[in-house]
């Protein structure tokens, strides 16, 4: 795994549930800011999707984006955590 991978995956590990951000987003953080198609490529190879939460990242638009399992996979996972937060605000 290469160093900029590294720190891909490590930044999109602490993005909190029920948030996005984009490939932009984390390439800057990475320290490469015209990377974005790079960290799309490394989050693509993600063998651990549910602990490093890649489904959190999207394009710029707003968009959705790619994801392994499909894009109606991502967008479930998004709803849900939406949902959990709701439900957890609800009982504060």
């Amino acid at each position: 795994m290469t160093p900029f991978a590294k720190k891909v995956y490590k930044i999109v590990s602490v993005i909190p549930i029920g948030e996005v951000r984009t490939y932009k987003w984390v390439a800057r953080k990475a320290g490469k800011p015209k990377a974005s198609r790079a960290v799309g490529q490394i989050l693509k190879r993600n063998h651990y999707p549910l602990i490093i939460p890649c489904h959190r990242v999207i394009n710029s638009n707003n968009k959705i984006g790619g994801y392994v399992f499909g894009v109606n996979k991502k967008k479930l996972l998004l709803d849900m955590e939406k949902e959990i937060l709701r439900c957890l605000g609800t009982r504060k």
